[in-house]
């Protein structure tokens, strides 16, 4: 494995998570006699996290432990006042015993925060766990609540298998919270086509994510591409990497239409330098400065970024596909690394989603319209095939131009199964497949000035989750989302189908695991339930790490799929309304408020 490739290319350092041990701080035997099971524990914890945890860039998740147990106020606020200097993101209080919970809680307003009470019976944590979650209620401060289902023996330093899943389900999303704190997100362009989800909304990524918004004008890149503000060397690199390995494919439009083959590579030079100008307007580039651009050089500290493009650009430009597929990848002309967060149409909206899965799953996401429902009856109307297995109930077809990562071919594999992985994981043997299941198609005639489109069916039999926050006027952001599985038709039915929309654009045929009730009653009803055009898709059932990261931001869930069981949230939700989950989440978000307002 290849370390050099794990950086940071973002401002700030990558957050940690501090472990607190909390212990009874009477003296005279009952604190000394705690004191090595207590910090033993929080060892444990720390272990096993930094262990099985990575950030989506390949860097280690360090853990920070307080140098002493917590007994009292004082010993709290040395703890806080270490991980503030530490860079600490998130925190996670252990104890076996019972403690003094209003001397010893976390009360960091805007830090993810979790309590992990001990099942035991000579002191049990458990107690502590109840109280302390009770203050943390009272004073308005969410906490998870992490309590193993078996009772164990005092000094056990294993940790169960159910407290490991509650473990890193919040330390993920509690340090997808931290992560995104600070950073941007940069419009390149404004509205496309009339597309609500284009329009930022300041106050959503300032009050509820810790965003700032950048904004740039398209013609920036028009600027930069006249001026050369560009790597030249790497210019060239990137340009014959994509001749050698990005496979034209059919072009499909009129002969009046087909632009010329001067046209075409002067197209693929522009697509090329468009990727090169995003990424450094997104993170800068040192070699900007060594150019003599050191304002350009620095960048905008991008965690993720939209394009326009469509209309105001691919009227008279090459469209963006070429530029937000190859930086939504794993890999480019420069190897293996972290995928980008780029949308298209600059729909910032489903690029928080695309963030959100990215930084819970470290792999890349797709950008798709949820674009048709297929029945079974109109499958076997049009082509004569009558679906059967994990489609028999009805496909989504799941399309948009051009920009889904090249990962979503599903090229990779996990145990012989196709999959979309962490770049670290990622051969260059499957570089190479991902690359070969690829056509770049000349783009289509309304976008009348040129360009390529990526052109690919993702395999089937992929665990999915499809996601979407919304804009609700009078409620704020809501999530919705949908764990499926991909699948795969026959190819002449495929072409049938894809045909009717885009032969030239990537196609995920996608369907929703069922319930039978509500919006998953049916493939149509889920379908029917979207909120928006878009959607983002993470490989892998990610539903229930979605609605732990939702509730820490205080972003309702309208619609999802995931088994109860799997549903994480703090425990003051339940006050809310134990037999009415969805309703008892509204309130909740509504009562806390967004985590940084």
């Amino acid at each position: 494995m290849n370390s050099s490739r794990f950086v940071n290319r973002l401002q700030g350092d990558m957050p940690k998570i501090g472990i607190r041990p909390i212990i009874d701080g009477r003296r005279g035997g009952i604190r000394e006699s705690l004191e090595e099971p207590t910090m033993n524990m929080a060892i444990a914890c720390a272990k096993f996290l930094s262990e099985n945890l990575r950030h989506s860039n390949g860097l280690p998740v360090e853990c920070v432990i307080a140098d002493t147990t917590i007994g009292g106020v004082a010993e709290a606020a040395r703890a806080a006042e270490k991980f503030r200097k530490e860079g600490v993101g998130v925190t996670i209080s252990v104890t076996p015993s019972w403690c003094y919970p209003l001397e010893t809680i976390d009360t960091d307003p805007f830090m993810p925060k979790a309590i992990w009470g001990f099942n035991g019976t000579e002191r049990p944590g458990a107690v502590y766990l109840a109280s302390a979650l009770g203050a943390h209620n009272q004073k308005g401060l969410p906490a998870f609540s992490i309590y193993g289902k078996d009772v164990q023996d005092m000094g056990d330093s294993s940790i169960p298998e159910d407290v490991q899943e509650k473990l890193l389900r919040f330390a993920k999303a509690g340090l997808a919270v931290a992560t995104m704190r600070g950073k941007s997100y940069l419009a390149l362009g404004t509205v496309s086509m009339g597309i609500a989800g284009c329009i930022v909304d300041e106050s959503f990524f300032q009050d509820y994510l810790g965003m700032r918004n950048e904004y740039v004008d398209m013609t920036e890149f028009v600027r930069r591409m006249e001026r050369g503000i560009y790597d030249k060397e790497e210019f060239e690199r990137a340009l014959a990497w994509t001749k050698e390995n990005c496979h034209i494919g059919a072009d499909v439009n009129p002969p009046e239409l087909k632009r010329t083959d001067e046209q075409k590579e002067q197209d693929l030079e522009t697509v090329v330098k468009m990727t090169l100008i995003a990424r450094d307007l997104m993170i800068g580039n040192p070699k900007l400065a060594e150019m003599g651009y050191e304002e350009e050089a620095l960048g905008h500290n991008a965690i993720a970024a939209g394009f326009q493009g469509q209309r105001a650009w691919t009227d008279h430009f090459p469209n963006g596909d070429f530029m937000e597929a190859i930086l939504t990848s794993s890999f480019d002309w420069n190897g293996i690394r972290e995928p980008f967060i780029m949308a298209t149409e600059n729909d910032n909206l489903n690029a928080v989603t695309m963030l959100f899965g990215h930084l819970l799953t470290n792999s890349a996401q797709i950008f798709a319209d949820v674009r048709t429902y297929w029945s079974p009856e109109a499958v076997k109307r049009v082509t004569g095939h009558e679906l059967t297995g994990p489609a028999a109930g009805g496909i989504i077809h799941l399309i948009n131009s051009g920009p889904a990562a090249l990962d979503a071919t599903g090229e990779q594999t996990i145990n012989g199964q196709p999959a979309m992985k962490p770049f670290w994981d990622i051969t260059d043997d499957e570089v190479k497949k991902c690359l070969d299941a690829t056509k770049w198609c000349p783009a289509v005639d309304f976008f009348r000035g040129g360009g390529y489109s990526t052109d690919f069916t993702t395999r089937g039999g992929m665990p999915m989750t499809i996601a979407r926050i919304n804009l609700i006027k009078g409620v704020g952001p809501v999530l919705q989302l949908a764990e499926g599985y991909s699948v795969e038709l026959p190819e002449d039915v495929h072409d049938v189908l894809d045909q009717r929309s885009n032969p030239t654009w990537p196609t995920t045929w996608f369907v929703p695991k069922l319930t039978g009730k509500g919006a998953f009653k049916d493939v149509y009803t889920v379908m029917n339930n979207w909120g928006s055009n878009h959607c983002a898709v993470s490989y892998g059932h990610v539903g229930g790490d979605l609605i732990t990261l939702a509730s820490m931001l205080r972003i309702p869930v309208c619609m999802h799929n995931v088994p109860e069981d799997q549903i994480f949230r703090p425990s003051a939700w339940s006050a809310f309304g134990v037999n009415e989950p969805v309703g008892a989440d509204y309130r909740a978000c509504s009562t806390f408020g967004p985590l940084y307002r």
